[in-house]
């Protein structure tokens, strides 16, 4: 099995101006034997993404599974670029016209690469949010969180994070914490990706 890397080809960003919400999600590429692309952006982005993906030898044929975090419409934006692929939007897994039921629910992480990378559920921000788990040689355990955690900012603010929504604040609460401590990066949904200090564990113990 091949060992599995992390490219964020974009990071994304989230600011109020006069009333107006300036936002685009974080889009993550890992590679591998299986490769992935989490967080498509929005529809304008295709160019930026084609482009992303031509400077790393590949096509978006190439990519075996698309994942959105959630259906907010800065993360699905591009989802159409990708034919070949399994998509897998919040809980929803599907590939043409063929959905697959699985219980994420149950807490089953859902398998991507054996146990190198897998989609598990983290609801909160929306109550069919899930996020990336990819277990790399060179960073440890990589979470791609999308907007679970919005940026590195809120793991010692929460007004942050809940500023930007949550249909569950409990239930992200709770999601956000299991990440922290079992995880070593984290890649939020609007911000530069971020290492995970014993600081940040140190929220969840106190």
């Amino acid at each position: 099995m091949s060992a599995y890397r992390i490219h964020v080809l974009f990071e994304g960003y989230s600011t109020l101006q006069e009333h107006v919400q300036i936002a685009n999600c974080t889009c993550t590429l890992i590679t591998g034997q299986k490769n992935v692309i989490v967080d498509t952006m929005t529809p304008w982005d295709g160019a930026r993404i084609f482009e992303a993906l031509r400077v790393r030898s590949l096509k978006c044929e190439d990519i075996d599974y698309v994942v959105s975090t959630h259906g907010h419409a800065d993360h699905v934006g591009n989802n159409n670029l990708f034919l070949n692929a399994t998509h897998i939007v919040g809980t929803c897994i599907f590939k043409c016209d063929k959905f697959y039921n699985y219980d994420f629910d149950g807490g089953n992480p859902y398998p991507l690469d054996g146990g190198s990378v897998c989609v598990f559920a983290t609801p909160g921000h929306t109550l069919d949010h899930v996020s990336v788990l990819v277990r790399t040689e060179d960073l440890g355990v990589v979470v791609v969180a999308g907007d679970l955690f919005e940026k590195e900012e809120d793991v010692f603010n929460p007004e942050i994070w809940k500023a930007s929504g949550s249909a569950d604040q409990c239930l992200q609460v709770q999601h956000r914490n299991k990440v922290l401590l079992e995880s070593d990066y984290i890649i939020p949904g609007h911000g530069p990706m971020f290492k995970v200090t014993e600081g940040m564990r140190d929220t969840v113990k106190n």
